[in-house]
C-alpha cells in the first residue's frame, strides 16, 4: 500500500519540541478538565484530536519554523490526555460506595498514567497491520490529518505570499469557531449555573388513566453540541431511550402503584425511574456491550496474533534501518516499559488493599489477581477497541459497555478466589471496591487504546515518525492523570454524586448523574450482595435483544437506519432533561447536512468537496460549546466549593424560577439558530 504522507521518509523536521510539550500540557488541561465534567454530567467523553490540532495550529503560527509534524505532536499528546478521562465512567463509584471520601492523588495518577501507558504499548505492535495494511476509516485520525494539512498548505501560501510582497491574509485555522462557541456557551452556562438568571431545563408533568407522562427538555449548549457530534443515528436511538423508559415504562408502573397522597407527580414518576426503570437501561446496555464485544471477537482474535506476531518478528525496523515514517519503540523498550507499568500497578494496588484486614500473603494474592486481570483483560480489549476506533471513530466506540463486561468478570473472580477478603468483617464493602478499582485499570487501558491508533493513523497520513508519536502519547498519558484526581475532587465537593453528596444540605438536582459509574457500582454489590434487581434487568436485556434483532435487520435491508443498542439503553438510563438536547444536537446536525445536500445540488456540486469547510466548521462550533460550558462548571466548582454554598453568585431567587425556565429555552433556541446561519453561511451556492 503506497502512503499518503504530506512529509516524505527522508525528510527530518523537528517533531517532539519543548514548545510543543509545553503547548500539548496546557491544551491537556483543558480538554481533561471538560471531558470529565461532560463524562460525570451525561456519561459521554468527546474527542479532543481535532480541536486540539487547531489549537495548535493556531498558536504554532506564530512560530515561523514550526511544521506540520510538531502541530501532530501537539494533538497527539492533548488527544491521549482528554480521552483517558473515560476512566470516570467507573472511578467515582469508589467515593458513591463510601470506600473513598474523596480522590486520592497518588492512587488516581496510579491507576490511570499505568493503564493508560499500557494501552499505548499494546497498540504499538497493532500499528503497522491496523493502520498501515487496514482499510478501517479511522474517521477522527482521517479528519485530524485534513485539518494538519490545510493548515499546513495556507501557512505554506501566506509565506509565499510575504515573501512575493503581497498583503498578508488573516489566518483561517477555524480557531475563531471554536473561541465562538466557548465564549457563547461559557456566558449561557454562567447566567444558567452562576448567576441563576436562565433555567437549565423544563418538565411538563401530566396524568391520564393513573399513568404518568413526562416531556422533558434540557437546555445545555454542550449537551447540543455534543448531539451534534454523535449525529443523527445515535442521537434517534436516545430517543427510543427515552421513549421507552417515559413513554411506557414510566406510565406503566405508575399506572399499577397508587401515588400518596401527599407526593407530587413528578416526585413520585421519578422515584419509580429511579428505582425500577433504570435497571432497564442497565440490562439493555449490558446485552449491547455483550453483542458488541461478541461482534468484534474475530478481528479482536487477528489484533491479538498480529500483536504477538509483531512482538517477535524482526527486520529492518528493529535494527533502525527502516524509514522514518515506519520506526516504533523497539521491542526492547516496550517490553522495559511493559515491566515498569506492571510494577506501578503492583504498587498501586498493594496501596489500596494496605488497609484490608489480611495478611500480608493474603493482600499480595488479591494484588496477583487483580493486577494479572488489568494486563490480561486489558491486552485483549486493547486490539478490540482499537479496531472498533478504527471502525466508527473514537467517541462512539463503547468503552462504558468494555467497562460493564469488565466489572461482571472481575467480581465473578474475586468471587470465585477472594475468600478470604470476603469472610473478613466488611470483606464484602472491600472486595465491591477492588472490582472497582481493577475495572478502572482496564477502562484506562480501553480508553487510550482506543485513541492510539486513531493517532498514529493521522501521523502516518501526515509523515510522521510512529515512535516520537508514542513517546507524546505516554507524556499525554502522565499529564492527563496527574489532572483528573484534582478535578474529580473539585466537581465532587462543589455538586456531589447521585446519591453521594459530601455535604448535608446540598441541592441533589444539581448532582452529577455519573451514569456509569452508578450502573457499575449497582452491577457489583448486585453480584456479591445478591440484590440486583434481576427483574427489571431482566426485562431490559429482552429488549435489548428485540432491539439487536431490529438493528440486524435494518443492517440488512435498509443501509442508512440503525439502532445502536448502547445508545438506546443510555438513553434509558440517563436523566430524561440530559438526554433531550443530545437528541435536539443529533436532530440539527441531520436538518443542516439536508440542507447542504440540497445546496450542493442547486450548485451542481459533488456534496462531500461542497460542504467540507461548512462540517468542519459544525464540529469546531460544537466542541467549543462544549469546552466553554465544561470550563464554566469547573470553575463554578472550585467558587461553590470555596464559597460553600450551592449558589454562591445567585441574583435571583426561586420566586423567578418560571422565567428563568422561559429565558433558558429562548436562549438555548436561539444559539441554535445562530449555529445554523453561522455554518451554512459556508455553503452558498
Amino acid at each position: 500500500m503506497t502512503q499518503p504522507t504530506s512529509v516524505p521518509a527522508e525528510v527530518t523536521l523537528p517533531e517532539l519540541t519543548f514548545r510543543g510539550v509545553l503547548l500539548g500540557a496546557v491544551i491537556t488541561i483543558i480538554f481533561t478538565a471538560s471531558n470529565v465534567f461532560l463524562g460525570l454530567k451525561v456519561g459521554l467523553t468527546f474527542s479532543s484530536a481535532i480541536p486540539a490540532a487547531v489549537i495548535s495550529m493556531s498558536v504554532l503560527r506564530l512560530f515561523k519554523d514550526a511544521n506540520i509534524l510538531e502541530n501532530n505532536m501537539v494533538q497527539t499528546q492533548a488527544s491521549a490526555a482528554g480521552t483517558l478521562s473515560a476512566i470516570i465512567f467507573i472511578l467515582p463509584a469508589l467515593v458513591m460506595m463510601g470506600h473513598w471520601q474523596g480522590f486520592p492523588f497518588w492512587q488516581t495518577l496510579g491507576i490511570c498514567a499505568a493503564g493508560g501507558m499500557l494501552g499505548v504499548m499494546f497498540t504499538i505492535p497493532l500499528r503497522h497491520v491496523m493502520v498501515v495494511q487496514s482499510d478501517l476509516p479511522y474517521p477522527e485520525g482521517v479528519a485530524a490529518a485534513e485539518i494538519l494539512r490545510v493548515g499546513s498548505a495556507e501557512r505554506a501560501q501566506d509565506a509565499a505570499e510575504d515573501s512575493a510582497g503581497a498583503p498578508a491574509r488573516p489566518a483561517a485555522t477555524g480557531m475563531g469557531d471554536i473561541v465562538s462557541g466557548g465564549v457563547v456557551a461559557a456566558a449561557v452556562s454562567f447566567a444558567a449555573s452562576g448567576l441563576r438568571v436562565l433555567g437549565d431545563g423544563v418538565s411538563g408533568w401530566f396524568s391520564l388513566g393513573g399513568a404518568v407522562f413526562r416531556l422533558p427538555m434540557g437546555f445545555s449548549l454542550a449537551l447540543l453540541g455534543a448531539g451534534y457530534l454523535i449525529g443523527i443515528v445515535a442521537g434517534l436511538a436516545m430517543l427510543t431511550g427515552l421513549v421507552i423508559s417515559w413513554g411506557i415504562a414510566v406510565p406503566i408502573l405508575t399506572s399499577m402503584a397508587q401515588i400518596p397522597a401527599d407526593m407530587s407527580l413528578a416526585k413520585f414518576a421519578t422515584g419509580l425511574w429511579s428505582s425500577q426503570v433504570r435497571f432497564i437501561g442497565a440490562g439493555v446496555i449490558g446485552v449491547g456491550a455483550i453483542w458488541t464485544l461478541a461482534t468484534l471477537f474475530m478481528p479482536m482474535a487477528r489484533g491479538v496474533k498480529a500483536s504477538f506476531s509483531a512482538l517477535t518478528r524482526t527486520g529492518a525496523a528493529r535494527a533502525g534501518k527502516a524509514p522514518r515514517t515506519e520506526r516504533d519503540l523497539s521491542a526492547g523498550w516496550i517490553s522495559v516499559v511493559t515491566l515498569v507499568l506492571v510494577a506501578v500497578l503492583v504498587i498501586t494496588f498493594q496501596v489500596f488493599l494496605a488497609d484490608a484486614p489480611l495478611t500480608a500473603a493474603a493482600v499480595w494474592k488479591l494484588v496477583a489477581y487483580a493486577v494479572l486481570f488489568a494486563f490480561v483483560f486489558g491486552f485483549l480489549v486493547a486490539a478490540a477497541c482499537g479496531y472498533m476506533a478504527g471502525l466508527v471513530g473514537t467517541s462512539t466506540s463503547p468503552i462504558s459497555g468494555v467497562g460493564i463486561v469488565a466489572i461482571v468478570l472481575v467480581s465473578l473472580l474475586l468471587l470465585a478466589l477472594g475468600g478470604d477478603l470476603l469472610a473478613v468483617q466488611n470483606g464484602v464493602q472491600m472486595t465491591i471496591a477492588l472490582a472497582i478499582f481493577s475495572t478502572s485499570a482496564v477502562v484506562a487501558v480501553a480508553s487510550i487504546s482506543n485513541d492510539n491508533l486513531q493517532d498514529l493513523k493521522t501521523g502516518w497520513l501526515v509523515g510522521a515518525t510512529p515512535w516520537r508519536q508514542q513517546v507524546a502519547l505516554l507524556i499525554g498519558c502522565v499529564l492527563g492523570a496527574a489532572v483528573i484526581s484534582p478535578v474529580l475532587d473539585l466537581l465532587y465537593n462543589a455538586y456531589g454524586f447521585a446519591d453521594a453528596m459530601p455535604r448535608a444540605g446540598m441541592d441533589p438536582s444539581q448532582a452529577l448523574s455519573a451514569p456509569q459509574a452508578t450502573l457499575m457500582l449497582a452491577i457489583a454489590r448486585g453480584i456479591f450482595t445478591h440484590q440486583l434487581n434481576w427483574t427489571m434487568i431482566l426485562i431490559g436485556m429482552a429488549v435489548g435483544v428485540g432491539l439487536i434483532v431490529v438493528d440486524e435487520i435494518l443492517k440488512r435491508t435498509c443501509k442508512v437506519a440503525r439502532i445502536p443498542v448502547l445508545a438506546v439503553g443510555i438513553g434509558i438510563y440517563l436523566p430524561p432533561t440530559v438526554a433531550a438536547p443530545i437528541v435536539v444536537g443529533a436532530l440539527l446536525a441531520w436538518l443542516l447536512e439536508r440542507a447542504l445536500r440540497r445546496r450542493a445540488a442547486a450548485a451542481g456540486k459533488d456534496y462531500e468537496s461542497f460542504a467540507d469547510a461548512a462540517n468542519r466548521r459544525g464540529v469546531l462550533i460544537a466542541s467549543g460549546l462544549i469546552v466553554g460550558e465544561s470550563l464554566v462548571g469547573v470553575v463554578m466548582a472550585a467558587i461553590i466549593g470555596a464559597a460553600g454554598t450551592d449558589a454562591p453568585l445567585a441574583i435571583a431567587g426561586e420566586e423567578f424560577a418560571r422565567t428563568a425556565s422561559f429565558l433558558g429555552l429562548a436562549v438555548f433556541a436561539l444559539v441554535a439558530v445562530l449555529f445554523w446561519r453561522r455554518v451554512t453561511r459556508l455553503a452558498q451556492p
